[in-house]
């Protein structure tokens, strides 16, 4: 492996991690805080992915922009379903077992994906990235990298930086650390728990949304794509430790690593390295990485 081909995998695999860590992020916020196992979770993605397609040509159409102004719309969608659906599902479900959050949540899967199949079909489609980030920077002699790559890696960079700012730097990020380590504490001081926690929901989905969105250029539009995602999430969800945005960033880089490198240099066992990961990791530190956002 020559050094052109050595970064273009180290590349890959931080574009990997970041996307995965907006995945996980919301994910790690919604398990850790609210305390719900969501295996609805990778269906957000996909709705994201789907919203792209969907979104792209009618903003080109009506609105006259283009692929940014469809994120933003996809984004406010976001979050107002996540609203609502934590309004009208969710909140039912935080002194419920734990056996009854996965079948709620799963049955949220299965009607997703009805309704994805009912409202799109069951193709496989492709969303073009903006003319401006279509083309690739050069990398040696004949190696090359695409600009919107780059573009994900920047995005979800100033995601990261934003969500550490919210979650350590604002009065609503201490409430929501506070709400996760003693609710009846924090409800006798005078806040809002119900809205507190419909916040952190619908900011979940909205990473996942976002992330799905921001991938479809790259992975296309496909039935199902959120089941993969979702089982990765959870395993850097655990590695990272459960309710540490810090730790589901480290954990999402380690996994983009170990994935890609993996797939280059030992594709017969690739695709049990990440779980490996995680074993060692959970047999030196069972509560993962790190304990608090």
């Amino acid at each position: 492996m020559d050094f052109a081909v050595f970064l273009v995998q180290c590349l890959n695999a931080v574009q990997y991690g970041l996307l995965l860590f907006l995945v996980a992020s919301g994910l790690t916020l919604i398990f850790g805080i609210l305390g719900v196992i969501n295996l609805a979770h990778g269906s957000f993605y996909m709705i994201g992915a789907y919203l792209a397609y969907a979104l792209a040509p009618w903003v080109a159409t009506h609105l006259g922009g283009g692929f940014f102004t469809a994120l933003v719309i996809g984004l406010v969608l976001s979050v107002a379903f996540g609203y609502v659906l934590e309004w009208g599902f969710v909140s039912y479900l935080y002194h419920r077992e734990h056996l009854q959050q996965v079948l709620m949540t799963y049955g949220l899967i299965l009607v997703f994906e009805e309704l994805r199949s009912i409202l799109v079909g069951d193709d496989v489609h492709g969303v073009p990235p903006p003319a401006w980030l279509a083309g690739s920077i050069p990398l040696g002699g004949v190696m090359s990298y695409p600009l919107y790559r780059l573009f994900i890696s920047g995005v979800c960079i100033a995601v990261a930086l934003g969500l550490y700012a919210v979650i350590a730097r604002t009065r609503l990020g201490m409430a929501i650390r506070a709400g996760a380590s003693n609710r009846e504490m924090v409800q006798s001081l005078g806040v809002d728990i119900r809205l507190l926690y419909r916040i952190v929901f619908a900011s979940g989905v909205a990473l996942a949304v976002f992330a799905g969105m921001i991938a479809a250029p790259v992975s296309s539009v496909y039935p199902g794509m959120g089941n993969q995602v979702l089982i990765v999430s959870f395993v850097v969800v655990v590695i990272g430790g459960i309710g540490s945005i810090r730790g589901a960033l480290l954990a999402s880089l380690l996994v983009g690593f170990v994935d890609t490198f993996g797939n280059v240099l030992m594709p017969q066992i690739a695709g049990m390295l990440v779980y490996v990961l995680m074993a060692v990791i959970l047999l030196w530190r069972p509560e993962g990485l790190f304990r608090t956002s």
